[in-house]
């Protein structure tokens, strides 16, 4: 069987559908990955036979998919929540065709169009999802499974908290901020410093070790809190880990996903200033209870269905 996967070219959703492109590709399909340039490094070390439709750098258009559906003939397109278009042109080609997640059901206004009708892998993990999406959409779980690109360990020898605040967000002033904020507990601070460039965030305090790129799917294991944006592949990430979360969201879907993981009683919001990182953070670290939330989710995310599992079901869709 030959299957196409799409996405929008920026780790935040291509990464979330590796696993499952791996696992396809192990079960004996045929795979390849449409996407922009960007993630084509990435795609092709796992074997995913990356290609660019038509002039597409970021977004995939319908007219950009069409030529290479007609030409590849595949049995099943499997398309990002970002990519509507993919879903169109597989309509138009007569494709059958799945949604895959990339986290949460993202609000409106968030400059993506919600994803229609049709089935959805959902890599969220139930008790998190928006009420309404379980209500009201064909959904099979898919259990979210961290996939980053390799890099050094980091030694530490004291409590770790790793600090992001991911690619497509964060300012040198909010990280700077939260540094030095996180340098006043007795605490190891991993800062991947994403789109702002290390060099802008400054001279750091003893015990911070800055990066600007950091492997999460490495990481998960030793970190014992996650600041962040609440970009949904970090936020999926630690709550698959059973890790404690403070939440600085920036934009996006990063707003709800806060809510969501306080609400759950694995995380907290707090205020952008620098005694509010400390404090929670303090608190966080503390009490046991966050960390016992955090790991309740992280149970639930272990019985979700396997890329492995859902992989063997995809000729099911094919008719």
């Amino acid at each position: 069987m030959r299957v196409i996967f799409v996405s929008l070219a920026s780790a935040g959703h291509t990464y979330p559908m590796v696993p499952l492109a791996v696992a396809a590709r192990d079960a004996g399909h045929d795979v390849r990955f449409a996407a922009g340039e960007a993630v084509h490094a990435v795609l092709a070390e796992q074997g995913l036979r990356p290609f660019r439709p038509a002039d597409c750098f970021y977004d995939v258009y319908a007219e950009d998919l069409a030529p290479e559906l007609d030409r590849l003939r595949p049995d099943l397109v499997v398309h990002g929540w970002g990519v509507p278009g993919a879903g169109v042109a597989a309509a138009r080609a007569g494709v059958p065709a799945l949604w895959h997640g990339f986290g949460r059901m993202f609000p409106e206004g968030i400059g993506l169009e919600r994803p229609g009708g049709g089935v959805h892998l959902d890599i969220c993990p139930p008790s998190l999802q928006d009420p309404d999406f379980l209500a009201h959409r064909d959904r099979i779980a898919l259990r979210p499974v961290p996939f980053s690109t390799p890099a050094a360990p980091v030694r530490h020898d004291r409590p770790l908290v790793y600090l992001t605040l991911g690619t497509a967000f964060g300012t040198p002033e909010l990280l700077a901020t939260a540094v030095h904020a996180l340098s006043a507990l007795d605490v190891h601070v991993l800062v991947a410093t994403g789109r702002v460039p290390v060099d802008q965030l400054g001279e750091v305090p003893p015990g911070v070790t800055v990066r600007p790129w950091v492997a999460q799917a490495d990481l998960w294991p030793h970190v014992d809190l996650v600041v962040h944006h609440g970009g949904s592949g970090t936020t999926l990430g630690a709550l698959a880990a059973g890790v404690p979360q403070l939440l600085l969201p920036q934009g996006a879907d990063q707003f709800a996903n806060a809510d969501a993981v306080h609400a759950a009683g694995a995380g907290l919001r707090a205020e952008e200033t620098r005694d509010a990182i400390t404090a929670a953070a303090r608190e966080l670290l503390r009490d046991g209870g966050y960390r016992e939330a955090a790991r309740v989710v992280a149970d639930e995310v272990a019985r979700m269905p396997s890329p492995e599992e859902v992989a063997r079901r995809l000729p099911e869709f094919t008719g």
